[in-house]
C-alpha cells in the first residue's frame, strides 16, 4: 500500500491550528484563574477591614480553592479562625501549610509558630508546649519562651517556668529575678500545704536572695515563723520587710502588730507604725495602731479616736464607718441598722484593684487571677487609689 504525502500535508496545518487553540485556551483559562485570586482576595480584604468576618473567611477559603499554594492567604485564615475562636479550623489550616513539602524555611517557623498560639488559645497546653519548643533557635524563640513562660505559670509548673525565666534574663529579654522569687514563694506555699516546713524556710530564704526588696518572701517567712510560735523571730522578719519595700506597709501593718502585741515589741511596733501613717497616711495602719493601742497593757481610751483624725485629713467612708462601730449614738436603737448600711456600703471600697486589668478582689494577690500579672495588685485598697 502507497502512503499518500497529501494527508501529511493537510494534517500538519490542522495539527497546528489544533495546539495553536488548545494553548490559547489555556492561556485565557489561566489568566481568568488569576484575575479571579486576587478579586477573591481583595473581596475578603475590603470584609476583613469592614469587620464582616464572616464574609472575609469566605472569601479567603475560596481565594485558597483558586490558588492552594499561596501561603499569604493560608496565614490570613487561619488567623481569622483564631480570632474567631475557631480553633480546630485553625490548626488545620497551619497544619496543612507544615505538611507542604515546598514551604520555606521562613514559612515552616512562621506556621508552627502560629500553630503553636491556635493550641495555646484553645487550652491544648501540652501540645502548645510541643510545638513551642519546637521555635528554639528560630527568629520566634523569644516569643516562644514568653507562651512558654506564661503556659508553665497557667499549669503552675514553678520549676519548669523558672527555667525559662533565667534563659530569658540571660538572652537580655528583661529582669526576672521578681518572678523567680514569686516562683520560688510558690513552691514554699506547697510545702506548707503539705507539712513540709524546712523545705518552705530554705525556699522562702532563697526568695529573699534572689529578690532583695520583695515584700512577699519575708512576709511569708514571718508568717511561717509565727505558726511555728517563734513571734518574736517573727515580728523582726516583718520589721526587715518593711525597710526592704516601705511601699508595701499596708500589707505589713496588720502582722507587725499583730506579732508585736504577742512578742516583746509592742512598744517598738507601735512608734514604727505611727512614724509610718505620718509619712503615708493608710487604713490598714490606722486599724494596726488601733489594735495595738487598745491591746497594750494600759489601753489608751481614746484610741479609736485615730479614725476621727483621719477623717480630718482626708475624707473616709470606710474610717467612718469604723469609728461609728464602736461609739454611742443618740438614737442608739437605730444602731444596727445604721451600721449594716455603712457596712454594706464600704464593702467595694476594702477592695483591692488590679492596675493592669481592673479585676478587684477582697484579698490582695500577688499573681492576679485575672489577667496573670505579677505585682499588679497596689497595696492599698480601692477607696485610698
Amino acid at each position: 500500500m502507497d502512503f499518500d504525502l497529501s494527508w501529511i500535508l493537510l494534517g500538519l496545518p490542522l495539527a497546528f491550528v489544533l495546539g495553536w487553540l488548545a494553548s490559547r485556551f489555556d492561556l485565557r483559562q489561566l489568566r481568568l484563574e488569576n484575575r479571579r485570586a486576587p478579586k477573591a482576595y481583595f473581596k475578603g480584604l475590603n470584609f476583613l477591614l469592614n469587620e464582616q468576618q464572616d464574609q472575609a473567611i469566605d472569601a479567603f477559603i475560596e481565594a485558597v480553592q483558586i490558588d492552594p499554594d499561596t501561603s499569604e492567604l493560608h496565614f490570613a485564615l487561619g488567623n481569622l479562625f483564631r480570632r474567631r475562636g475557631e480553633y480546630q479550623r485553625a490548626v488545620r489550616v497551619h497544619e496543612h501549610l507544615l505538611s507542604r513539602g515546598d514551604l520555606s524555611l521562613a514559612d515552616r517557623q512562621r506556621a508552627q509558630h502560629a500553630l503553636a498560639l491556635d493550641f495555646l488559645k484553645a487550652g491544648l497546653l501540652d501540645r502548645a508546649e510541643a510545638a513551642l519548643l519546637k521555635l528554639e533557635a528560630t527568629p520566634f524563640e523569644a516569643q516562644a519562651r514568653l507562651a512558654l513562660l506564661a503556659n508553665y505559670e497557667r499549669s503552675r509548673d514553678w520549676p519548669q517556668a523558672a527555667e525559662i525565666a533565667q534563659k530569658l534574663a540571660k538572652a537580655n529579654q528583661g529582669n526576672f529575678n521578681g518572678r523567680l522569687s514569686h516562683y520560688l514563694c510558690e513552691q514554699a506555699a506547697a510545702c506548707i500545704a503539705s507539712e513540709h516546713p524546712k523545705e518552705a524556710t530554705t525556699l522562702l530564704e532563697e526568695a529573699i536572695e534572689t529578690a532583695p526588696a520583695a515584700p512577699r518572701p519575708r512576709i511569708d517567712l514571718a508568717r511561717l515563723l509565727a505558726n511555728q510560735g517563734a513571734l518574736d523571730e517573727a515580728y523582726l522578719t516583718i520589721e526587715k520587710a518593711l525597710n526592704a519595700a516601705p511601699q508595701a506597709i499596708p500589707l505589713m501593718a496588720g502582722p507587725l502588730g499583730e506579732y508585736a502585741a504577742k512578742s516583746t515589741h509592742a512598744a517598738r511596733a507601735l512608734l514604727r507604725l505611727k512614724s509610718q501613717y505620718e509619712k503615708a497616711p493608710s487604713l490598714d495602719v490606722l486599724d494596726a495602731i488601733v489594735a495595738l493601742e487598745a491591746a497594750s497593757s494600759t489601753p489608751s481610751p481614746t484610741a479609736r479616736d485615730w479614725y476621727v483624725q483621719h477623717l480630718e485629713r482626708e475624707p473616709s467612708l470606710v474610717a467612718a464607718a469604723k469609728w461609728i462601730a464602736g461609739e454611742k449614738l443618740e438614737h442608739e436603737q437605730f444602731h444596727p441598722q445604721v451600721q449594716r448600711a455603712l457596712d454594706h456600703a464600704v464593702k467595694p471600697l476594702l477592695r483591692y484593684r488590679c492596675a493592669a486589668c481592673g479585676f478587684e478582689a477582697k484579698q490582695h494577690f500577688w499573681h492576679c487571677p485575672g489577667c496573670q500579672a505579677w505585682d499588679s495588685y497596689p497595696a492599698k485598697r480601692v477607696e485610698e487609689l
